[in-house]
This record gives structure tokens, C-alpha cells and sequence, in this order.
């Protein structure tokens, strides 16, 4: 039977994507843009948008698992049309910030957002899925990116914030095993890096891997606060510096480390030294 992959194209879905066409599975790609859609040569692309559930009748045709991206405002139509359409399974990542391991994640913004989406997975979706809650991802040090390459300087509000950040490939591998492998169903996993590591540390990782000298540049929150919500809601803003304040201030409120990337993929997680040498080349 098919596998349906959503979000094929992100950091994620694209290492999802591969890994099932490297096992040999049959694999579908939806996508509002499929003419234009970055996949292996060869892959099956369809027209399908998470909006637009009466669109993915046809993507789903034949389809007995699927890699759901969390468009969360989408996941309840979503779930109730692949239930319909025969679909046996669902994998779907929101955040670990779901699993409200503290006071502060259960009062973030995300929190309820993530929490309405899985339930409705859980209660109006196929009768076989599985929620992965990852930590913040190691990818989003790809925001430093311009500045390290512009004047080798990485301006951060909380330098000594520490977090169990988790490769993109860790969640894609986790992903993978849970769509191929029986043991999983209605369950929740929390997927971390291996160990807890500052932006600063982080930062030093990415010098020593891309071979560029960089440095830190403490500034202040608001100004932060200005350029990020740009590109992200405000209220994910207000979680991020809140979180960064928190575990600056007392690293032991940090997100615990879990052993979900080796209970499901049978392998350690990779460490953010790993990612720094994956992605040395975007800093350069």
C-alpha cells in the first residue's frame, strides 16, 4: 500500500521522503504546487492542500499511511477526511511543548493549538496513529545564518538558553519507524536531541564545523522581539524568549532529554555537533 507524504518539501518531510523510498516503499507526495515540487526524480506527486480537505480525495486514493505536517488549523478536517477515505494510519509531529512538561509550557501559546490538533487526530482520525512532540529543531540556528556569513556575528537575546535540540533527520527517522513498524499506535513520544546545549555552545559548534570565526552578540529581547515577528506569530515569539529567559535564568527547567530517537529508531540521537557538520556549508 502507498504512503502518503505532506510537507515532502520542508526540512523534514524531505528526509522522511527519502528514507521511505530508500526501504522500498511505494510513496505519494502532496503538494498545492506539484509542477514545481523539489522531490527525487521519479516520485509520485499529486495535487493536495492540508486547507483544502475536499482536495485530497484523490491524494489519498489507495493511501494507507500518512506523514501529516502540522498545518494545525487543518488537522481536524484532515482527519476526518482520511478516515473516510480508508486510511489505516497517521504520523503527525506538533511540538514538544504539547507534552507540558512545565507550568511555562503549559501556559505558552502553542500549547492548546498543539493539544486541539492531536486530539482531533486521536478522536475523529484513522483508528491507527502516532504523535511525535519534537524539541525545538537544530535547523532554526539556520537563522544566524546571515549574520554569520555577513560579519561572522550571531546576535542572540539569551546566549546561555539551553535546550535538547533534535536534528531534523532524528524526526524523519522516528517518523519513518512509526509508519513502518507495528507498537506504536496511539502513542506519544517526546523526541529530543542527546544532551542539553546552549545557543552559545551552539554557536561554537557551527564555527569549529564551517571553519568560520564566530561570536556571540548579546541584545536585548525587544529587539529581538521586533525582527522575529516578521517571520513568526507573535505568540510563538513570546514563547521562544520566554522559554530562553526561563532556562537561562536555571538550565534545570529545560526540556527533559528522552530516549525516543533510540527506542523507535534503534540508534542514539545525533548530537548538534552532527547537525553543525550537516549544515556547515549554509554558514560559509
Amino acid at each position: 500500500m502507498t504512503i502518503l507524504v505532506t510537507g515532502a518539501t520542508g526540512k523534514t518531510g524531505r528526509h522522511v521522503l527519502r528514507e521511505l523510498l530508500a526501504a522500498g516503499e511505494d510513496v505519494r507526495v502532496s503538494t498545492r504546487d506539484p509542477e514545481n515540487a523539489d522531490v527525487p526524480s521519479g516520485t509520485s506527486v499529486v495535487r493536495g492542500d492540508l486547507s483544502d480537505p475536499e482536495s485530497l480525495y484523490p491524494a489519498l486514493d489507495g493511501v494507507s499511511s500518512v506523514f501529516l505536517f502540522p498545518v494545525l488549523d487543518a488537522i481536524p478536517a484532515f482527519a476526518a477526511t482520511a478516515k473516510r477515505a480508508g486510511v489505516e494510519k497517521v504520523v503527525l509531529f506538533t511540538g514538544a511543548w504539547a507534552a507540558g512538561h512545565t507550568a511555562r509550557d503549559r501556559a505558552s501559546w502553542v500549547y492548546p493549538r498543539y493539544r486541539a490538533a492531536e486530539t482531533a487526530l486521536a478522536e475523529n482520525g484513522p483508528e491507527r496513529w502516532t504523535v511525535l512532540r519534537p524539541a525545538p529543531f537544530a535547523t532554526n540556528a539556520l537563522w544566524w545564518a546571515p549574520g554569520a556569513r555577513a560579519d561572522g556575528v550571531v546576535r542572540l537575546p539569551h546566549p546561555d538558553a539551553v535546550c535538547p535540540v533534535v536534528h531534523e533527520a532524528d524526526l524523519a527517522a522516528a517518523a519513518v519507524a512509526a509508519l513502518r513498524t507495528d507498537g506504536h499506535h496511539g502513542r506519544w513520544y517526546t523526541v529530543t536531541g542527546p544532551a542539553p546545549v546552549s545557543q552559545a555552545e551552539q554557536v561554537a559548534a557551527i564555527a569549529e564545523a564551517s571553519g568560520r570565526p564566530l561570536r556571540v552578540e548579546r541584545i536585548d529581547p525587544e529587539v529581538w522581539r521586533s525582527g522575529a515577528e516578521r517571520f513568526l506569530r507573535p505568540g510563538i515569539v513570546a514563547d521562544l524568549l520566554n522559554e530562553w529567559s526561563q532556562t537561562e535564568a536555571d538550565p534545570a527547567t529545560a526540556l527533559p532529554v528522552t530516549s525516543a530517537v533510540e527506542d523507535l529508531t534503534g540508534r542514539p540521537a545525533r548530537t548538534f555537533a552532527r547537525w553543525a557538520a550537516d549544515h556547515a556549508g549554509d554558514f560559509r
